[in-house]
C-alpha cells in the first residue's frame, strides 16, 4: 500500500495506541462479568466507575450522571424514545432541526408515527438555527429540544448555550447530540444547561460501538433496553468493558489536549480551506467561524462529488461527500440541501476532516492534487461546457 492520508476523522478515527494498551487486558486477564462478586470481577466494575468519571469530568458533570451505551445512535435514540414516553402525560411535542444526524431524525419520525408532533428548525446559509424561529416553536405541550452541538457535515457549532437557558427558563428538557463536539471543543453541561449530551468513543480516537449518554441528575426517562440492572438499572446488557475502558482513556486524553488540539487543527483547516477557495467556483459549506476546528466542507460546482473521492482514493486520500452513514444513498445530502444549495451544486461536495495524525504535508498534498482534479472532471462535463460556453457568448455580445 502506497501513501495514504487519511482525512476522514468525522466518520472516524483510528484508535491511539496508549488507548488499545490500556483495553487490552480487559480481553485476556481482567475478564470477569462486572455484575458478579468475586474480586476478578470488583476489578472490571471498578474500572467502569474509573471511565465514568473521566468522562464526567470532560463535561464537567457527575459521575452518576454517566451511562455507557453502544455508540451516539443508540444514545440519540434512548433520549429521543425514554423522554418521549416518560413524559408524555405532560405533552406530545418534540423540537429539533433539520440537519440533525439520522439517529436523531429517524428517532424523531418513529416517534411522529406514534403520536408524537416534532417540529423541524429550519436554518440558515450557514447551517445555524434561529433563536427567535425556536422560541416561536414553543408550545405548552413541548417536552424535548433536541439540538446537535456540532453538525457532522459542515462543522457548524450551533448556539448551545443560549438554546439551553430558554430551555431551562421554560422547563423544557435540553438533549445536545455532541458525536462530533466532544474531544474537539469545550463542554460544560451545567454551564450549558445541557439535560442529556450522546457521545461515541471513535470520534476521539476510542474503539468502535461504544458510547455514552449524559443524563442529568432528576431527568425523568425511560429504558430503551429491558433486561438486567445494569447501569443504574438504566441500560441493560453486560459492560462493553474493553469499550468502556477505552472510552475512558480516550476522553481523558483529548481532554488534556483539548487547547493544544484546537489550535493546530483551526491553523491547518484554514490553510486547506484558503487553498482549496482559490479554485474557481468553489464554495465553503458551513459557518467560516463558528466550526470544528477539523471540519472543511466545500462543493465544486460542475462535478459530482463521488467522482472527486474516486480520483483521490487513487492518490491515497480518505475524504467523504457527506455523512459517513449514508454514503450508500444517492440523493443529495439533507445538510446541504437545508442550508439551500441546489441539489446539483450539493452533489459536488468534498467533506475534508482533519485529526491528531494530519500533518502539514498531508495538507499541501492534497492542495497540490484538487485544482487538478477539479479540472479532470469540469473538462469531462458537459455542464461546464455549457457554462463556459454561454459566458464567452456573455462576453461577445457585449462587445
Amino acid at each position: 500500500m502506497g501513501k495514504i492520508v487519511y482525512m476522514d476523522n468525522s466518520a472516524t478515527t483510528p484508535t491511539k495506541s496508549e488507548v488499545l494498551e490500556e483495553m487490552k487486558p480487559y480481553f485476556t486477564e481482567k475478564y470477569g462479568n462486572p455484575s458478579s462478586i468475586y474480586s476478578l470481577a470488583r476489578e472490571t466494575k471498578a474500572a467502569i466507575e474509573k471511565s465514568r468519571e473521566k468522562v464526567a469530568k470532560v463535561l464537567g458533570a457527575n459521575p452518576d450522571e454517566i451511562y455507557f451505551t453502544a455508540g451516539g445512535s443508540e444514545s440519540d435514540n434512548w433520549t429521543l424514545k425514554g423522554i418521549a414516553y416518560a413524559n408524555q402525560n405532560k405533552g406530545n411535542h418534540i423540537i429539533t432541526t433539520k440537519i440533525e444526524h439520522h439517529a436523531v431524525l429517524h428517532a424523531c419520525e418513529y416517534l411522529e408515527k406514534h403520536g408524537f408532533e416534532v417540529t423541524y428548525l429550519p436554518v440558515d446559509e450557514y447551517g445555524l438555527i434561529n433563536l427567535d424561529d425556536f422560541k416561536k416553536a414553543i408550545t405548552d405541550k413541548t417536552i424535548l429540544v433536541s439540538v446537535m452541538f456540532a453538525n457532522n457535515e459542515i462543522g457548524t457549532i450551533e448556539p448551545i448555550a443560549e438554546v439551553g437557558k430558554i430551555c431551562k427558563d421554560k422547563g423544557i428538557y435540553f438533549h445536545t447530540d455532541a458525536v462530533q463536539a466532544v474531544g474537539n471543543v469545550p463542554i460544560n453541561v451545567k454551564k450549558m444547561n445541557i439535560d442529556l449530551l450522546s457521545l461515541s468513543a471513535h470520534k476521539f480516537y476510542g474503539p468502535k460501538g461504544v458510547g455514552a449518554l449524559y443524563i442529568k441528575k432528576g431527568v425523568k426517562i425511560n429504558p430503551l433496553i429491558h433486561g438486567g440492572g445494569q447501569e443504574g438499572g438504566r441500560r441493560a446488557g453486560t459492560e462493553n468493558v474493553p469499550g468502556i475502558v477505552g472510552l475512558g482513556k480516550a476522553i481523558e486524553l483529548a481532554g488534556e489536549s483539548m487547547d493544544s488540539h484546537i489550535e493546530r487543527l483551526t491553523k491547518l483547516r484554514d490553510k486547506l480551506i484558503g487553498g482549496i477557495m482559490k479554485i474557481p467556483y468553489s464554495k465553503l459549506n458551513g459557518h467560516p467561524v463558528k466550526r470544528l476546528p477539523g471540519n472543511v466542507n466545500v462543493c465544486f460546482r460542475f462535478i459530482e462529488g463521488e467522482s472527486m473521492l474516486l480520483l483521490l482514493d487513487g492518490m491515497g486520500v480518505c475524504g467523504s461527500s457527506g455523512s459517513a452513514c449514508s454514503s450508500g444513498s444517492l440523493d443529495p445530502s439533507h445538510v446541504l440541501l437545508a442550508i439551500g444549495l441546489p441539489p446539483e451544486i450539493a452533489h459536488g461536495s468534498l467533506r475534508l476532516t482533519l485529526g491528531d495524525f494530519t500533518t502539514e504535508e498531508d495538507v499541501d498534498y492534497v492542495l497540490g492534487l484538487l485544482p487538478k482534479f477539479v479540472k479532470r472532471l469540469r473538462d469531462m462535463s458537459p455542464l461546464y461546457e455549457e457554462f463556459i460556453k454561454k459566458g464567452e457568448e456573455s462576453c461577445t455580445a457585449k462587445k
